[in-house]
Order: C-alpha cells, then sequence, then structure tokens
C-alpha cells in the first residue's frame, strides 16, 4: 500500500481537495485499496476546522462528498508513516522541512512536480480562484496516481 500525505498551510482548502480528489480518481479506477491518502497543514491556525465552504461547495458540484474533515498538523511521526509527502507549494515545503528538520529519504514533492511543471498550486485563500485550484489539483492528482 502506497501511503500519502498531502499538505498545505491549513489543511482547510488545497490539500483536503488533494485528498478527497485522488481518493476518488483512484476509487474510479478502481484502485483505491491500493493507496493510503490523508491531508495536514504545515500551521496550527486552522486545526479542527472543516473543509472552508466554497471549497466543500466546489468538490460536492463535482461529486465528492467534502464532509468529515478536521484540519491538522504535519507531525515528525507522519514522516515515518508516509512514503510520499506531497505540498502545494514551494512555501508549503519550506515550512514542512522547518518541522521536520530535513528530507533524508526524498518523500517531499510539490503537487505539480508530478506533471513536470515546476509550478505551485495556487491558493485559493488569498485568489478566491478555487476552479483554477480545482484545476491544478486535479492535474496534479492524476499525473500521481498515473505515475504510482
Amino acid at each position: 500500500m502506497t501511503k500519502i500525505l498531502f499538505v498545505c498551510h491549513g489543511n482547510i482548502c488545497r490539500s483536503p481537495m488533494a485528498e478527497r480528489v485522488f481518493r476518488a480518481m483512484a476509487e474510479k479506477e478502481g484502485r483505491a485499496a491500493e493507496f493510503e491518502v490523508a491531508s495536514a497543514a504545515t500551521s496550527r491556525e486552522e486545526i479542527g476546522n472543516p473543509l472552508y465552504p466554497p471549497a466543500a461547495r466546489l468538490l460536492r458540484s463535482r461529486g465528492i462528498d467534502p464532509q468529515g474533515h478536521a484540519a491538522r498538523q504535519v507531525t515528525a511521526a507522519d514522516y515515518a508513516h508516509y512514503d510520499h509527502l506531497i505540498v502545494m507549494e514551494e512555501y508549503n515545503r519550506r515550512n514542512l522541512l522547518r518541522l521536520l528538520g530535513d528530507d533524508p529519504d526524498r518523500k517531499v514533492s510539490r503537487l505539480l512536480e508530478w506533471t513536470g511543471r515546476n509550478a505551485d498550486v495556487a491558493d485559493p485563500w488569498y485568489t478566491g480562484d478555487f476552479e483554477a485550484t480545482y484545476a491544478d489539483v486535479t492535474d496534479g492528482c492524476a499525473a500521481l496516481l498515473q505515475k504510482l
């Protein structure tokens, strides 16, 4: 089983979107049993909060259930547990490495690196463009699923 942890700043928009999109894609391909998928934050500011309402609405509009999410912060134990820690942007990578100390097993990557793009998933908290974020997350998750 491949274990994947999606990581963003607050764990209320991008990383839980990626978690649910990846899970839906894996289920659609009959591969859900191959993966353990979760998400977490690099910060503590949103701990316990559900998906941000616009993100939840967008997922629901695509037939993906947004319920049951509670933001949590990544821990050192996550590094040992997960095979891949996939961040949404370079800022998340820097913060994650500050929390973890290092990445000796090269488990940390940016989601859009899996597509071959050297780009960040824009933060809809600031842009307000949840559609663009969803498109990036979908592209990244599709590439990740294909390569695993």
